[in-house]
């Protein structure tokens, strides 16, 4: 090959480079130094929202007001009749007799406060003990139940995604005390096929405590047998009047966000 046609190639090339060099230079100059606020946004804000009143037990102001005390006006019957249980002292309380009732309105993604009370004079062991459950969407039971000095399987242990998921921990108050759930949760997103695109999460705490993080449920809480995966839309909540033998519990102060 000839020496000085590959010297000019050569030669050529690193001019090219120059040139486009160059041009990159005029085209892009140096970049201003950051500065915090480069990497700060201000809207949209977040919305207001006003805590609950601790001393009064108040909901958020941004939330639905499930029971207040007064009525269960917010709840019927799964077949749609008007619930029965028995309200009184800003309390109501199971009715083994009258079978589960459930909110009037449905949900998606939500924040849910309830509060339960274990009656003092419980009896039982095991499942029979202050039996009842939170199902969310209809589909997905959260357990209630006496595990205050009372074995159990764990993945049915109080607050237990039941059947699935155990609890990280046993954070029951005396029978005779009220306990506070606080639950966060994320509706599932399906395929057309009818399968999980996004599972639903949840997330549980008792009395200040964490049971459930950020959960994965795998599908419905089934008594006999394993989860299944059944397309639904918004959901109810369900209060379970379980079947066993043991004194009905009560709730109190129940609201929700949605979110």
């Amino acid at each position: 090959m000839n020496k000085s046609i590959t010297m000019k190639t050569a030669l050529a090339a690193l001019a090219c480079t120059a040139c486009i060099s160059a041009s990159a230079q005029k085209q892009y100059p140096e970049q201003k130094k950051m500065e915090p606020g480069m990497s700060e946004y201000w809207t949209p804000q977040p919305k207001v929202v006003t805590p609950g009143d601790i001393k009064t037990n108040s909901a958020p102001s941004d939330a639905i007001v499930l029971f207040d005390g007064n009525d269960l006006s917010a709840w019927e019957t799964p077949k749609g009749g008007p619930a029965e249980w028995i309200v009184k002292k800003g309390v109501f309380t199971v009715d083994k007799k009258k079978g589960d009732i459930q909110t009037k309105q449905k949900f998606e993604n939500f924040q849910l406060h309830i509060e339960w009370c274990v009656p003092k004079n419980i009896t039982g062991t095991s499942q029979g003990r202050g039996n009842s459950g939170i199902f969310l969407q209809d589909m997905y039971e959260i357990q209630v139940l006496d595990c205050y000095n009372n074995e159990t399987y764990v993945n049915g242990q109080t607050g237990s995604v039941y059947k699935q998921t155990p609890p990280l921990a046993n954070a029951m108050r005396k029978p005779g005390e009220w306990n506070v759930y606080d639950i966060i949760y994320s509706a599932p997103i399906f395929k057309e096929d009818g399968t999980y695109r996004v599972p639903p999460r949840v997330t549980v705490i008792q009395n200040g405590i964490v049971l459930q993080n950020n959960t994965t449920i795998l599908g419905t809480t089934e008594y006999i047998g394993f989860p299944k995966v059944v397309k639904h839309g918004a959901g109810p909540i369900r209060l379970q009047s379980h079947g066993d033998p043991s004194e009905p519990i009560s709730f109190r102060n129940i609201w929700i966000r949605e979110m």
